[in-house]
């Protein structure tokens, strides 16, 4: 597997990893509590990943069913492009200056969650989207991602390649995955 591509995978995996660590750790009580009322609790950060990852699935396999793989032209290094490099900056862990986060994005009212499910629930279903991601993820070896484009299901008119969308959906698990520890650690 191409090594950007083998990065993404344990990106992916690693955020998986950091869940199951999340939600071994946390009572039941502070899973659906929220540290504010402006704020998401653990659970529907996790929610929140889960629909981003369902909307992003059927657009990435579409892209891979409609796309040729050319392993003798596939670059060897592959390359975001602005569009991409613009949103997986919006959308990834934002930076702190001491206590106060810096740059909110609003979520479209698609994303946000509707319903909180259960933990358990909740982690099995990230686990078997995870899954789904890390598969299309080595399927997508061998095949020009930098000319494959896709439109981002965030509004539906940003349009960026595949492989900005692989690079963006790891760097939005740490985002929200680092909020749902931090809605952990404020309720607790």
């Amino acid at each position: 597997m191409q090594q950007q591509l083998a990065g993404i995978v344990a990106e992916l995996q690693s955020a998986q990893t950091r869940l199951h660590r999340l939600a071994d750790q946390l009572p039941d009580a502070r899973w659906k509590s929220r540290p504010g009322p402006d704020r998401w609790s653990a659970a529907e950060c996790i929610e929140h990943l889960n629909v981003t990852s369902k909307a992003y699935l059927p657009l990435l396999r579409r892209a891979l069913e409609t796309a040729a793989p050319s392993p003798a032209t596939t670059p060897t290094r592959h390359r975001r492009d602005f569009m991409g490099w613009l949103f997986s900056s919006l959308v990834g862990p934002l930076p702190t200056v001491g206590q106060t986060r810096l740059g909110r994005v609003r979520t479209g009212p698609d994303f946000v969650p509707r319903v909180t499910i259960a933990r358990g629930e909740a982690v099995t279903e990230f686990d078997r989207l995870q899954a789904e991601l890390i598969a299309i993820t080595r399927q997508a070896d061998g095949y020009p991602l930098g000319e494959m484009k896709i439109t981002s299901p965030f509004g539906g008119r940003i349009r960026y390649n595949f492989y900005s969308a692989l690079r963006i959906l790891p760097r939005h698990q740490q985002r929200h995955l680092q909020q749902a520890e931090e809605a952990a650690t404020a309720n607790g």
